[in-house]
């Protein structure tokens, strides 16, 4: 079986995810197209080397829809010979493309893929495409309630508190905020540039210097309402034991509303070298699980497990860890059951400090990881996200 390796990993700075964000003026196609040009212009790349590009969005539809890979592939005037396909996973779908793209390659199927996502929240919201759960009778069989409540769900049962919550918030901003200062991403983000060659976004727009527990202490609970209107009473259905759901999730320890794109290229020996190419690191192993659907965001831990598992290796082989804060107590869950200390999880801060472009985090935090391991000279991390429905999903990865 052949190898799958990480030869490049880049992406856009993330835009503020709302009228008047860096990026709102900017297509998703555009941003695509951006890493795009990026891509061939960084590596000298013959575009007709790469096979396939597998392209994750959580909203498929309108300026993201009908095969959004393909279009933006066209549109860079990339070789013909590259084909393309969109993937929805929720959260998970940036990873699952690189994950995908890594089992092609190591099944012998093609040499050169590349893998990502994007997603413009700004101009299309949460919720665009709609949703079979949208139904409020398929809803209330499934799981149904708010994401936000979930982790407030997730906090009560685990004894996290707000300030608990607060804590690590604080922590994610000041490690972005030195990250940004110390030129960490500088080789890996890519400024999206306007049709006249201008930049309109180089940095995250989500960061704030100088974040502490006092100042987010001040903010309000973002899901008292859905826990006061209906949802608290299907939580009660299905955790009986749970009187009431205290709600510690507010927009400073939850993730950020952002636009974004990512890309990671990913292939055998044969086409690295074919490509001149000089692998970083490769793809070890990587997991899919289902957990509880209400609860929903359970699944970075036992995801890591099987990850680890299959790869033969434990929690203490492992150097870093990338997880996706989707809110601070999918973090904390994941540190205490697989007992990660703070100093080898999201040490650039994460999504509750730069935000969260759905389908482009997975790859975003891949490429922070390998970023990270090679600044550091360590060796082995883990990629892994939640998504909604109950998915987790992880990856294993190894500098060359």
């Amino acid at each position: 079986m052949a190898e799958a390796y990480i030869f490049d990993a880049i992406r856009t700075p993330r835009g503020k995810g709302k009228p008047g964000g860096g990026l709102y003026e900017v297509k998703p196609i555009d941003l695509v197209v951006n890493l795009l040009d990026a891509m061939k212009e960084r590596n000298n790349l013959d575009t007709s080397l790469v096979e396939d590009m597998i392209l994750a969005t959580g909203e498929p539809v309108n300026e993201q829809g009908q095969n959004i890979a393909k279009t933006a592939l066209v549109y860079a005037d990339w070789a013909d010979d590259t084909t393309g396909a969109q993937l929805h996973r929720y959260c998970a779908g940036g990873l699952e493309a690189c994950n995908i793209a890594a089992a092609k390659v190591m099944a012998g199927f093609e040499d050169l893929v590349l893998a990502g996502g994007v997603e413009s929240m700004s101009r299309l919201g949460i919720g665009a495409g709609g949703a079979a759960a949208g139904d409020p009778w398929v809803s209330m069989e499934s799981y149904g309630i708010n994401q936000g409540l979930g982790a407030d769900l997730i906090a009560e049962l685990d004894g996290f508190s707000r300030e608990d919550c607060d804590t690590y918030a604080a922590m994610s901003q000041a490690r972005a905020s030195e990250a940004w200062a110390n030129g960490y991403f500088k080789d890996s983000i890519v400024p999206v540039k306007d049709m006249n060659g201008v930049v309109v976004c180089d940095k995250d727009e989500l960061v704030r210097p100088g974040t502490t527990v006092e100042k987010l202490g001040g903010l309000n609970p973002s899901f008292q309402m859905f826990n006061d209107f209906g949802h608290g009473d299907f939580l009660k259905f299905k955790y009986p034991a749970v009187e009431n759901v205290t709600c510690v999730h507010t927009p400073g320890n939850s993730s950020g509303v952002v636009d974004g794109a990512s890309l990671v290229l990913i292939g055998n020996e044969e086409g690295g070298k074919k490509a001149g190419l000089k692998p970083r690191a490769k793809i070890i192993s990587s997991a899919l699980v289902g957990t509880e659907p209400t609860i929903m965001l359970t699944g970075p831990a036992p995801a890591t497990e099987k990850a680890l598992k299959k790869a033969g290796l434990t929690v203490d082989d492992i150097d870093l860890f990338e997880l996706n804060e989707a809110f601070a107590s999918v973090v904390l869950r994941f540190q205490k059951i697989l007992g990660v200390p703070d100093e080898k999880i999201n040490v650039n801060g994460g999504a509750i400090a730069m935000g969260h472009p759905i389908g482009a985090t997975g790859g975003m935090i891949l490429g922070a990881l390998v970023d990270e391991l090679e600044r550091r000279g360590l060796k082995r991390g883990v990629a892994t996200l939640c998504a909604g429905g109950g998915i987790g999903i992880a990856t294993v990865v190894e500098l060359v």
